[in-house]
């Protein structure tokens, strides 16, 4: 059998090898994880050998560029920073993109809460791709309408986490003038699977159906610690770190395997940009640390430093060093929690109500365990 990946560590879900193939022999799949794999079908498969070349794991590392340069940076648009999950750099590169009869494309919730890339043309689309979804994104089919727009001569700006942008980079085969891409300071991309049984047991909890989920609402001024949602039009509100959900992630149980291996967890990416938290800002800028949120901001190349003096005048900014900017995820991967094996044993044997409750009642998952199997 024909395999694009020797072990899962090796894969990083973004689903550029699917829509290169012209032939359809590569497809995704959901393993007992949750996540989201490729197989070839080999009947349709005519080894052109497309699906490695556009593999952001197999690649060899950031193309020679310029140095970096750091940025703080905030929205002087208090609304546009409000419904940002940190300082609202994104919508203000998405608005001049737009402005431009250009395309965007970021995560958004479909009709089933499911984390999808979607395709963004107007301002008033942008609200469903401004803020963070702690979930890995589908970019099925998004490539080739990144494609198809590029070669009509449009502006298109993509975000996303470093290995899809590197995705659509290595899918492209050649650089666009007018393609922007922003990636994103990642700390690993949570499994899809889990979080759709997740919203079926909040949906099921409330009678209802959900309709949005806020991962980092502002309305404290904490800088997004707190966690809403809707369900039938009622919006229900808690701490971000008391969501079971988010516990699980932040816990480091339910990352993708690649993402701890994950290989750019550096400054130096090809991107144009990097879009981030700024973490620190009370050290480095404290009179910006309003509880509102500050986005650091990465530029790489030539194009990113163009679209960057295109939009400062509506930001509040300050360029500081890289040593005031890199945090963890900029020097290495995050750790995978000792107990992440037996978490995703009990998340496949144990009906997913009692699996999120017992995981509720314990502070980890080897806690857990300990205490089912009578470990000491």
């Amino acid at each position: 059998m024909k395999r694009l990946f020797t072990n899962k560590e090796a894969c990083c879900g973004c689903g550029a090898c699917v829509d290169i193939c012209r032939c359809g022999a590569v497809r995704m799949v959901v393993d007992r994880e949750g996540f989201r794999y490729p197989i070839i079908d080999e009947a349709k498969c005519v080894d052109c050998g497309s699906c490695v070349q556009v593999c952001p794991m197999k690649t060899q590392g950031r193309e020679k560029g310029l140095p970096p340069q750091y940025f703080g940076v905030q929205a002087k648009e208090e609304k546009v920073r409000y419904a940002s999950s940190s300082g609202g750099m994104f919508p203000v590169l998405a608005e001049y993109v737009l402005r431009q009869q250009g395309v965007v494309y970021g995560a958004a919730y479909d009709k089933h809460m499911r984390v999808v890339h979607r395709e963004i043309l107007t301002m008033e689309e942008m609200d469903s791709i401004k803020r963070t979804k702690y979930v890995q994104s589908s970019l099925k089919g998004i490539y080739r309408k990144i494609e198809a727009r590029l070669k009509k001569g449009q502006w298109v700006l993509f975000c996303g986490t470093p290995c899809q942008a590197e995705g659509v980079r290595l899918y492209l085969k050649q650089p666009y003038p007018k393609l922007i891409l922003a990636d994103l300071i990642c700390y690993g991309v949570p499994s899809p699977g889990i979080w759709g049984d997740y919203v079926k047991y909040l949906e099921k909890k409330h009678g209802g159906k959900m309709t949005d989920f806020s991962f980092r609402d502002k309305r404290k001024g904490d800088n997004g610690h707190t966690r809403a949602y809707v369900v039938n039009g009622k919006e229900y509100t808690g701490s971000l770190y008391g969501d079971t959900y988010c516990r699980m992630y932040f816990s480091n149980n339910m990352l993708r395997p690649s993402c701890h291996q994950c290989r750019f967890c550096s400054v130096e990416r090809n991107s144009d940009l990097m879009i981030g938290d700024f973490w620190g800002i009370e050290k480095v800028k404290p009179e910006m640390d309003d509880g509102m949120g500050t986005s650091l901001v990465i530029l790489h190349t030539d194009k990113g430093r163009e679209i960057w003096e295109a939009v400062r005048e509506r930001l509040s900014w300050f360029e500081c060093r890289e040593e005031d900017a890199v945090q963890p995820r900029l020097t290495s991967p995050t750790d995978a929690a000792k107990s992440r094996g037996f978490f995703h044993v009990f998340y496949r044997l144990l009906p997913f109500p009692l699996f999120q409750a017992l995981y509720r009642g314990f502070a980890s998952g080897r806690a857990l365990l300990k205490r089912i199997l009578g470990w000491s």
